[in-house]
């Protein structure tokens, strides 16, 4: 067996294909040592295993919003959930009424069905054009927490929010096209630069918090929150039949079987995370779901009901093909609102931190970074791929779509090629005949997976500067008012508000001042990013730029450029071990297995952290005396993998 995969890969090695994809042993100037064929395969699978959850998650939370479905409510009309007593409905008469409206569910039912067909192919197309163009082994699909955003903030829930699901859709597909501007014109990194670290860290915290307390309610989760009249939220999981009119619970709190089910995946997710069990969410979800497909149970999610028999009818179909019929190209270009430039900024920012971030990290974990240059091989067709697949995306109906730090998974099992990314592209195609299965998760199932991603996201608030006052306390704005006021961008503009006023008194005072009026402590502060360029505009041009500059000063294009000559023989042939070596930032590996203390580098600055303290006037032993704050968190780094 061994000879046969020996031969396999010499084959492909020697081929068109591998000449592409670099694989050692191919005709290729620059193969990147150590790579395989049968790796690869092996890489992308692994990859495929650990964030295949998204394909009914995200289903799960943008079928709230309602897509193009049309709920008839009536604030004015108490026969269709408008209030009695003369006072109009509001937004929670309209979700109540929404969700009890039969027909309106049913056909929620097809845009969640449409959903996870719309996941699952635009992760199959972005994977496999990212590893084909770009030749990096990451994953792409809907990206946690900017979706949630979409839904519950821009949209709402069954279109409670300020702009439809089509128009939210249109602001995705702009966004998309701004996106292939700036990766052009290598505008990205600088963007994220501009953010005060802290906020960036306080971003990705405020987010996990955020997903915990969707997947705690009982609309995408496991129904341990209630309403409550008095305190705004409450303990719930309590059955239907014990909630009064505003969804409170009256009694037998803590009793509801599926809420208990919820629990008990929770449970099972952390103890395979423990155990380094790889796909531990996914085996989560799987465990809850099966065990409610049973009809003849408290928990199961095929009641003896009209939509209970037409979930169930169309699961027995188990294979199939389901064609999209509600999402597909809905796009809406009304943009005569200021909530649609607000979503459609916040989308932009957060997404500019997560992707960038995202691919950073996995460059350098995979030893794709280039110290001169402060790049990563592949980075311009990266970041076009991404965006021109963020448009893509809005096309099929899904929020943005996003490069997976579960790519680690994969790059952990040796990928270091686009073939990964190829093979995580296949995967997800075999799944879209399997949308009948995907379609029966229930929420309690996928609820689990919410608060454990939340919880692993959370992790990074100890990266935030609690030493200086004017990185706190900005960052602790963010961080809470995003769960709190149930609005992400609230959040965003609340913290960067608070950082511009605390930080620019200080910095008034400490003019007017002459230097004297000056915090005891601001050589703790966190150091301000600073932009050095090349020669040749290394580290401030994009890569495609430099390397035109340098082929018209008949220079060698490739030096100092994407990928370095210097950087390419040392970076691309290191291992795991050399890597994490090498990049003290990287991702940690114990036993073959991501450990996700750090999942973002310093990669968005050109020089060290001491150069870059020293660049700003700050101290940097004071600025890193305890070391905790140094590795942020991009925005939105809303998934994690399963540990």
């Amino acid at each position: 067996m061994t000879g046969i995969v020996t031969r396999l890969n010499n084959a492909v090695a020697r081929s068109p294909v591998g000449r592409w994809f670099m694989l050692e042993g191919s005709s290729h100037p620059r193969a990147r040592a150590g790579t395989r064929f049968s790796t690869e395969m092996r890489a992308g699978f692994a990859t495929f295993v650990t964030m295949a959850y998204i394909i009914s998650v995200n289903a799960l939370i943008i079928s709230d919003t309602g897509g193009t479905c049309e709920c008839d409510f009536d604030p004015l009309d108490p026969t269709k959930g408008g209030a009695i007593g003369g006072a109009p409905g509001g937004v929670s008469d309209r979700i109540k009424y929404c969700q009890s409206n039969q027909e309106y569910q049913s056909c929620v039912d097809i845009i969640r069905k449409d959903l996870i067909v719309a996941t699952a192919a635009i992760a199959c197309i972005t994977s496999t054009a990212i590893g084909l163009f770009s030749n990096l082994p990451l994953g792409m699909a809907p990206g946690m927490g900017i979706n949630a955003y979409f839904t519950y903030t821009v949209v709402g829930k069954y279109g409670s929010g300020k702009i439809s699901y089509r128009v939210a859709l249109a602001a995705v597909f702009i966004e998309g096209l701004i996106f292939l501007v700036l990766s052009i014109l290598g505008l990205r990194q600088w963007l994220a630069r501009c953010i005060p670290r802290n906020i960036k860290v306080a971003t990705g915290v405020g987010i996990g918090i955020y997903l915990t307390f969707i997947g705690m309610q009982s609309s995408a989760g496991i129904g341990l929150i209630r309403a409550d009249p008095a305190t705004l939220v409450g303990l719930g999981a309590c059955n239907n039949e014990y909630l009064d009119a505003s969804g409170a619970c009256i009694s037998h709190r803590m009793e509801s079987p599926r809420t208990w089910m919820g629990i008990l995946g929770l449970f099972l997710i952390s103890i395979l995370a423990m155990y380094k069990v790889k796909g531990s969410i996914l085996i989560g979800i799987l465990f809850v779901a099966i065990i409610s497909w049973f009809r003849d149970t408290s928990v199961t999610y095929f009641p003896y009901d009209a939509a209970g028999d037409s979930r169930f009818n169309y699961f027995k179909q188990v294979v199939t093909f389901h064609t999209i019929q509600k999402t597909w190209a809905a796009m809406s270009f009304e943009m005569n609102t200021g909530e649609f430039w607000l979503a459609l900024i916040t989308f932009l920012y957060v997404d500019i931190l997560d992707t960038t971030g995202t691919m950073f990290s996995m460059a350098q974990f995979a030893g794709f970074m280039d110290s001169k240059t402060g790049d990563f091989e592949g980075s311009t067709p990266a970041f076009i791929t991404d965006a021109l697949c963020v448009s893509l995306g809005a096309v099929f109906g899904t929020s943005d779509v996003t490069a997976f730090v579960e790519s680690g998974a994969g790059i952990t099992e040796g990928g270091r090629t686009g073939l990964t990314a190829v093979m995580t592209g296949f995967c997800f195609f075999i799944s879209l005949f399997f949308s009948p299965i995907f379609s029966a998760i229930p929420p309690w199932a996928t609820g689990p997976a919410l608060i454990f991603v939340g919880s692993l996201m959370t992790k990074s608030v100890t990266e935030i500067n609690f030493n200086y006052i004017g990185d706190s306390i900005p960052a602790f704005l963010t961080l809470v008012m995003m769960p709190l006021t149930y609005n992400i961008a609230y959040g965003l503009l609340g913290g960067l508000m608070a950082s511009i006023v605390i930080n620019g008194t200080v910095f008034v005072l400490e003019k007017v001042s002459r230097g004297k009026w000056v915090p005891p402590n601001k050589n703790e502060r966190d150091p301000v990013m600073s932009f050095h360029m090349g020669p040749q505009g290394e580290g401030v041009l994009p890569p495609w730029l430099v390397s035109l500059i340098r082929k018209i000063k008949g220079q060698d294009p490739l030096e100092h450029a994407e990928h370095g000559k210097v950087g390419a023989s040392q970076d691309t042939s290191l291992s795991v071990s050399d890597s994490k070596a090498k990049n003290p930032t990287a991702l940690h590996v114990n036993n073959g297995e991501i450990e996700m203390d750090r999942v973002m580098p310093d990669a968005f600055a050109e020089t060290s952290a001491d150069q870059t303290s020293s660049a700003s006037g700050v101290d940097a032993s004071g600025a890193r005396q305890k070391g905790h704050h140094r590795n942020s968190i991009s925005a939105g780094s809303d998934r994690r993998d399963e540990l």
